[in-house]
């Protein structure tokens, strides 16, 4: 059973996590490579996984903890709750002073999260919900577009780690902005799941994430209206790497092989 008032101490942790972002310097001396072109992760990621981890667990001891500098292969998130983490969302812009990049934080019961927060410290917008209480940004509750794709402005990721999949990505970014109406692409795959939950833009995609970028965003999408799915229209899974779509209600997924 969750707790009255979780929700808003995991945000009053994650905006303290978030100050920790904003006063960071130096911060190329502390980058270090991890597996896979341009996947990077500096000593501020680390702080704030283990300011998260250790405060998150506090709140509720009994959950297992599932971050982006842990190995994922090690963790259970099938029973009970678990915390699943990403301290940076947005590294490589990190590094540069390129202001794209969250804090994504979801509890997850039973493998699928019932709480989510995704805080971006430079815009001050701090997305949150519930599962079955809607979906709110700084307090107001928010709505997926209800417009089509045809209206829709169309936002994704190229998998930058995963070099065989970078051709299919465009391939597939081009089918979907030939039929809306302009691309974008951030850097951040919670921040862009948070652009559809929020109405800015209207379908997400891309090619191969992890759990814990999507994980607390999913939940907002969902929680303000919105789909959510892999490219054929298949329930995401919480627990292994995908695909992920997010879309408004009136978006139609195409046809893709």
């Amino acid at each position: 059973m969750i707790k009255e008032n979780l929700l808003s101490e995991m945000v009053e942790i994650v905006h303290e996590c978030g100050a920790i972002m904003l006063s960071a310097s130096d911060i190329e001396r502390g980058i270090h490579q991890k597996a896979g072109k341009g996947n990077f992760v500096t000593d501020y990621d680390s702080k704030v996984q283990e300011m998260l981890k250790a405060r998150l667990l506090a709140l509720v001891p009994e959950a297992v903890f599932l971050g982006e500098e842990d190995e994922m292969d090690r963790t259970d998130i099938s029973n009970g709750y678990a915390f699943i983490v990403d301290p940076i969302d947005g590294t490589a812009n990190f590094t540069r002073g390129y202001n794209a990049s969250c804090i994504s934080v979801a509890l997850a019961e039973n493998g699928f999260p019932v709480l989510g927060v995704v805080y971006n410290p430079y815009g001050k917008e701090t997305y949150y919900a519930e599962k079955g209480k809607g979906a709110f940004l700084n307090g107001e509750r928010i709505h997926a577009s209800d417009r089509t794709l045809e209206e829709g402005l169309i936002l994704f990721g190229t998998s930058p780690y995963y070099q065989e999949l970078k051709k299919k990505a465009f391939e597939v970014a081009f089918r979907y902005v030939s039929c809306g109406e302009d691309l974008r692409r951030s850097g951040s795959a919670a921040l862009d799941l948070c652009m559809v939950a929020s109405g800015r833009a209207e379908f997400f995609f891309e090619l191969l994430l992890s759990p814990w970028d999507y994980a607390a965003a999913a939940l907002l999408v969902e929680e303000a209206g919105g789909l959510v799915s892999d490219l054929q229209g298949n329930p995401l899974s919480y627990d292994r790497k995908q695909t992920v779509t997010a879309r408004g209600p009136r978006v139609k997924l195409l046809d893709w092989h």
